[in-house]
């Protein structure tokens, strides 16, 4: 068998306030995976993801494409973990959609011209190159949403991170957001609460409660199996 793009093991995080965010998280993505990750707000998901490229950092081991995530090879693993944020308007800040979707190749070392071309491909990808000369903030949040991630593929990431990625679309937006996620060649994780998008586009889903994964699967069987409200504890569907 392949050796996982990302391997986490006895991963274990508190803030500063105390609390235990994740407690002994052991989690494998395998090439051309589209992981879930399902739960209640707190469960420990948003954290958990946001050790895989070192904007976090526990307890435990966590290895992308076989290389530590360490202060030492950030660089290296932000450049294969691609994230996507809940809030489209955290990664727009450019005056332009082109110069939005530019930024990371040129801080890649990339001549203007090489990453004007890397990014018309990216925004070719998501079906967004007609927004190329619109001020980011004049779209849409479907459109935002596209822009964002036009962005995240301008790295040319090896994994996508996508947090709650349906969070301000309509149904038509979520549709248009699902063809394009099913056209990208990335093994992908998305933390989110929609199961219909879940299982639109996931091959396996995983449980998060209380900072620890309590269970794994299809996505159905997972949904079926767990019944939760936002906030609150998980208890079995019965």
């Amino acid at each position: 068998m392949s050796e996982p793009l990302i391997d986490v093991r006895g991963l274990r995080f508190h803030y500063d306030d105390g609390t235990q965010a994740l407690d002994g998280v052991d989690f494998r993505l395998w090439p051309g995976e589209t992981v879930a990750l399902l739960g209640a707000n707190g469960s420990g998901k948003t954290t958990f993801v946001l050790h895989l490229n070192g904007l976090l950092a526990g307890e435990g081991e966590v290895r992308v494409c076989g290389v530590p995530v360490q202060k030492k090879t950030l660089a290296d693993v932000r450049r294969r973990v691609g994230l996507l944020f809940q809030d489209p308007d955290e990664q727009l800040f450019m005056p332009t959609v082109i110069e939005d979707v530019a930024f990371g190749p040129l801080n890649l070392g990339l001549s203007a011209e090489q990453a004007e071309k890397r990014a018309l491909g990216a925004l070719t990808q998501v079906g967004a190159t007609a927004a190329a000369g619109r001020a980011p903030y004049h779209l849409s949040a479907g459109e935002k949403r596209r822009v964002a991630l036009a962005g995240v593929l301008a790295m040319e990431p090896e994994i996508l991170v996508l947090d709650e990625p349906t969070t301000y679309l309509d149904p038509p937006g979520q549709r248009d957001l699902v063809r394009c996620l099913r056209g990208l060649p990335q093994a992908k994780i998305l933390v989110t609460h929609d199961t219909l998008f879940a299982a639109a586009l996931a091959t396996r889903a995983v449980f998060f409660d209380k900072g620890r994964i309590v269970a794994e699967g299809a996505v159905r069987e997972i949904v079926e199996r767990f019944s939760w409200t936002p906030g609150a504890g998980t208890k079995p569907a019965g």
